[in-house]
């Protein structure tokens, strides 16, 4: 018996000797734990969250498209035949961008001309376009990549920006509530809407950090792509006249940083008049579409709210706009009515960059587009992110969430929700 065991003995050693080592385990290097960090990392998580969001709002929206029937003919689309899918991200004002995008401004005096869509959005729409092909849809598809982008550097500056007021969870818990606003939805077509905030954030987080030159290049381009862009200027100018405040010497760089912010409106301004003859022949623009900034604030909003309170069912059922107005004006009381909290915990300019950007749509006494308007205040995303409790933050969200839905399912199916 023991022959045999130190014979089994020496047949195992002879065969591990035979067999071959295993390769050394290659050293982790620096670049491979920054990876792996990078990858569990906020930024990562943010990227990651958006990209699915974006991904599953486009496959939502076609299943819309395909299961309800469409309110009406816009008389276009992304291709020259409906097309279920890539349709969804172009509506409305989306075939004004693709017509500047694709042939450049033009001016017919007296009509309607897309001078009121400010350039730096159907321009960077072009570039993509043409990168793309240059055909009729790849401006569209240009359109679409510029606002998937724009939306993800959003919320990585959104995420910088929070971390300034509050700890990274809560930052980072900003970010979903911004996505999944009731209007956010504008945040993946063809619409500015995401290209602006972006730049707003940019512009925001410039002041503040005292990059002074990040802050003026971003807000000079943001006044350059929204009619309202020129409204972040008094938020812009109280964040800088903090830092004087706190340090004399800043006065110079902080006043030059404001100057520069206007010259994306001046800029475009000088354009219409070299096309047209008139600096603010983008305000006529507007004008003919019955849009009238100017007059009382609180106008449209009172008679909104004495028709929901005096006879909500037969105005809901029986106005043909009445449940869309409905949708924007809400939006709009939600803003007004948050202003005070963000002033409390956000501070003095962010309820300035609120109050400005609302009350001048809501002077027109129109309602059409006031959730779009809304989508952009970022403020609210941050003050929603500092919740504590988890069981309202995961109601506040729920019920965001499902306002999304409808608002999305309206739009891809040519509802008046613009």
């Amino acid at each position: 018996m023991t022959a045999f065991i130190l014979m089994d003995s020496r047949l195992l050693d002879a065969s591990s000797a035979a067999e071959p080592s295993a390769p050394p385990v290659p050293a982790i290097t620096g670049a491979t734990r920054a990876a792996v960090a990078w990858t569990r990392g906020p930024v990562a998580r943010i990227v990651i969250v958006t990209v699915a969001l974006r991904l599953a709002t486009a496959v939502l929206a076609f299943f819309a498209q395909v299961t309800i029937p469409v309110y009406q003919d816009q008389g276009f689309g992304v291709y020259r035949q409906r097309h279920a899918f890539w349709d969804n991200f172009a509506r409305y004002d989306s075939g004004w961008y693709h017509g500047i995008a694709r042939n450049g401004y033009e001016w017919v005096e007296g009509g309607r001309n897309n001078l009121a869509f400010f350039p730096v959005y159907p321009m960077a729409m072009r570039a993509s376009g043409l990168l793309l092909g240059g055909k009729q849809a790849d401006f569209y598809f240009g359109g679409i990549a510029v606002s998937w982008v724009a939306c993800m550097v959003a919320m990585l500056l959104l995420y910088r920006l929070a971390c300034l007021d509050m700890d990274e969870d809560a930052a980072e818990r900003a970010v979903p509530y911004a996505l999944l606003y009731p209007f956010a939805f504008f945040f993946g077509v063809v619409y500015s809407e995401s290209l602006f905030l972006m730049l707003v954030l940019g512009a925001f987080y410039g002041f503040r950090t005292r990059r002074w030159a990040l802050g003026a290049g971003l807000g000079l381009l943001a006044t350059a792509t929204r009619v309202n862009g020129v409204m972040i200027l008094p938020a812009l100018a109280w964040v800088a006249w903090t830092h004087v405040r706190e340090d004399r010497a800043t006065w110079r760089p902080a006043l030059a940083a404001l100057a520069v912010v206007p010259m994306g409106l001046v800029a475009y301004s000088a354009f219409c008049y070299s096309l047209s003859g008139n600096p603010l022949e983008w305000m006529d623009s507007i004008r003919r579409w019955e849009y009238h900034p100017g007059g009382a604030p609180w106008a449209g909003l009172q008679a909104l709210g004495h028709q929901l309170v005096t006879q909500p069912y037969h105005f809901l059922v029986y106005g043909r706009m009445a449940p869309y107005d409905t949708l924007n004006g809400l939006a709009a009381v939600l803003a007004l009515l948050l202003v005070p909290a963000v002033w409390m915990r956000l501070g003095t300019a962010y309820a300035l960059f609120m109050l400005a950007n609302l009350l001048l749509p809501l002077s027109s006494g129109q309602y059409e587009g006031l959730g779009r308007y809304t989508s952009v205040f970022f403020p609210i995303a941050i003050l929603a992110g500092a919740i504590q409790q988890p069981s309202f933050r995961l109601l506040v969200l729920g019920i965001s969430a499902a306002f999304y839905t409808l608002c999305l399912v309206l739009f891809v199916n040519a509802h008046p929700i613009f």
